[in-house]
C-alpha cells in the first residue's frame, strides 16, 4: 500500500486542504503530482520544490486571510506536517535519519532529520531580507517548526553560505526535501529503527 493520507482544516483564519503520497517517486506506477495554491507565490514556490525534490506527492490548497498578512497561511505548515505524520502511519520499516545538502549558486544548506516522535526544531538560515516576494523572511524558520512539531520529527537546518536570500531558502528547502526523502526510504524490513523497541 502506499504511504498517503488527505486532511483538511479550517479556522476563523485560514481553510486549508492538503493531500500527500510519499511513495510518488519510488513506485513507478504513480505518477508525482504537485499542485500548490497558498496565496503567496514564494511559499508555493518552495513547497513545490520541497515536495519535487523530496519525491513526494503534494496537492495543497490553502485561503488564508493574506488580507492581515502572511502569518496565518505560512503557519498553517501545521496542516503539512500533520498530512506526513498520518501518511507516514507507525515509524517500522524506514531508514529514519536523513540527511540533506543543496547547493544554489553560491548557497548552500545542510538539512537533518530524525523520525522519532520527538518533536524539535534549529534552524539558522542567516535571512537578511524583510520579505522574499509576499513572504515574510521571519515566517520560513516558523515553517521549518510548524511542520516538525506538527509530523513529531527532530529537525536541523542549516545555510551554510550564501549571500542572495532567495537562494539561501530556496537551498534550505530542498536540503529539507533530500533529506526526507531519504529518511522516508523503506528498508524492506519491519523493524521499527530504534533499541527501544517503539517510536
Amino acid at each position: 500500500m502506499s504511504r498517503q493520507a488527505s486532511i483538511s482544516r479550517k479556522t476563523s483564519e485560514t481553510e486549508i486542504e492538503v493531500s500527500i503520497n510519499l511513495d510518488a517517486a519510488s513506485d513507478p506506477q504513480i505518477n508525482q503530482v504537485i499542485n500548490v495554491s497558498t496565496g503567496i507565490g514564494f511559499l508555493d514556490h518552495m513547497y513545490t520544490a520541497l515536495a519535487k525534490h523530496g519525491g513526494f506527492s503534494l496537492t495543497m490548497k490553502c485561503k488564508g486571510d493574506l488580507w492581515i498578512d502572511d502569518h496565518h497561511t505560512a503557519d498553517d505548515a501545521i496542516a503539512l506536517g500533520t498530512v506526513f505524520k498520518n501518511a507516514l502511519g507507525e515509524v517500522r520499516g524506514i531508514k529514519r535519519y536523513g540527511t540533506g545538502f543543496a547547493p544554489l549558486d553560491e548557497a548552500l544548506s545542510r538539512a537533518v532529520i530524525d523520525i522519532c516522535s520527538r518533536p524539535y526544531c534549529v534552524t539558522e538560515l542567516g535571512l537578511r531580507r524583510e520579505k522574499i516576494g509576499d513572504l515574510s523572511t521571519e515566517m520560513i524558520p516558523h515553517i521549518f517548526y510548524s511542520f516538525a512539531i506538527a509530523s513529531g520529527v527532530t529537525l536541523h537546518v542549516d545555510v551554510l553560505r550564501g549571500e542572495n536570500d532567495h537562494h539561501r531558502a530556496e537551498s534550505a528547502f530542498k536540503a529539507l526535501a533530500l533529506a526526507i526523502r531519504e529518511a522516508i526510504t523503506k528498508t524492506g524490513t519491519n523493524d521499527v529503527p530504534s533499541t527501544k523497541g517503539v517510536l
